[in-house]
């Protein structure tokens, strides 16, 4: 799986959704191995600063982001600030102890991640959390800087996706935890995959119906709510001809219909923005049923975005201007 498959910022990516519920799965299993045997799941310093290529993309960032945030370091070795960089990112990652993993990844080597990445110059610094790319900076920064990026995004990934990051041993052997056995499946995994096998055949039906039972049984499931929310959206979209509901809802600025249909069609576009302002300006424009229809189709696209994106915590803001 290549990195265009993984949202940049925050929009829907099904084969990201997909990518991060499968490593979900295994570092779950992976960790519950590990504390069964004792902590033999440990990774040593040297596990916490990892070489990526092409070929290990999947595996080395995307798998171990549902377990642990995955900075990337893109550099070249004729790069000048590349050198000076590199080492400190290096060096922090080892003192972060495990609550991030650095991959470093050599662009002259791997220019096709380089381009799907969109990286302008290097250095140029990126993180994985749970299969979504975040953009951290570019070129040189103080390491105090650093440092507070670095906490930022620790937070972001242990609050919003609870990912506490990887157990050290100062004393295990380099690359040990690769080989920790799998645990059993856990008590909804069954369910999970098979809505990620229905979102992969198109059965976006099936996959709601997957998703609706394992909340059915675990209500606070978040892995499940956000699967649903996304899942349901593409249901909506599914078959839907873009130039005529973009010329209705053109024509019926008043619509309730139209422009919610509009909105959901801007989100699956990657067009945040323009979904949360058509459907806070419906709201402005409606009354009764058909503002508080509106309102409530905003508020599932919030749930597909997620609550920590910044444009979400501005729309609401805005939504609630809009209402009172």
């Amino acid at each position: 799986m290549q990195p265009r498959n993984m949202s940049m910022s925050g929009v829907v990516d099904l084969a990201a959704v997909k990518a991060a519920q499968e490593a979900k799965a295994k570092a779950e299993q992976a960790r519950a191995q590990a504390a069964q045997q004792g902590g033999e799941g440990a990774v040593s310093p040297a596990d916490l600063v990892i070489d990526v290529d092409e070929a290990g993309f999947e595996r080395e960032v995307l798998q171990r982001s549902a377990e642990v945030p995955v900075v990337i370091d893109f550099w070249a070795e004729w790069c000048e600030p590349c050198k000076q960089l590199s080492p400190l990112l290096e060096r922090l990652a080892v003192e972060y102890n495990g609550r991030l993993l650095l991959a470093k990844i050599d662009v002259d080597a791997n220019q096709m991640l380089m381009q799907q990445f969109g990286v302008q110059g290097i250095p140029a610094v990126f993180a994985v959390v749970a299969g979504q790319a975040l953009p951290l900076f570019q070129g040189a920064a103080s390491e105090a800087q650093i440092r507070e990026t670095l906490d930022q995004l620790v937070a972001v990934a242990e609050q919003r996706f609870g990912l506490t990051g990887l157990t050290v041993d100062p004393d295990a052997e380099p690359g040990g935890a690769q080989s920790a056995p799998v645990a059993p499946a856990g008590p909804y995994d069954t369910l999970l995959e098979a809505a990620v096998q229905a979102l992969d055949a198109g059965d976006f039906a099936g996959a709601v119906q997957a998703y609706k039972s394992v909340l059915s049984q675990d209500p606070v499931n978040s892995e499940a709510k956000l699967g649903l929310a996304q899942a349901e959206l593409l249901q909506r979209v599914q078959g839907a001809d873009p130039q005529q509901v973009r010329k209705e809802a053109a024509d019926r600025p008043t619509d309730a219909r139209a422009q919610i249909a509009a909105a959901d069609l801007d989100l699956v576009g990657g067009h945040v923005e323009d979904a949360f302002g058509r459907l806070i300006e419906t709201v402005q424009r409606t009354v009764g049923d058909d503002r508080d229809t509106v309102r409530l189709r905003l508020l599932e696209l919030f749930e597909v975005v997620g609550g920590d994106d910044p444009r979400v915590a501005a729309a609401r803001r805005a939504l609630a201007r809009a209402l009172f």
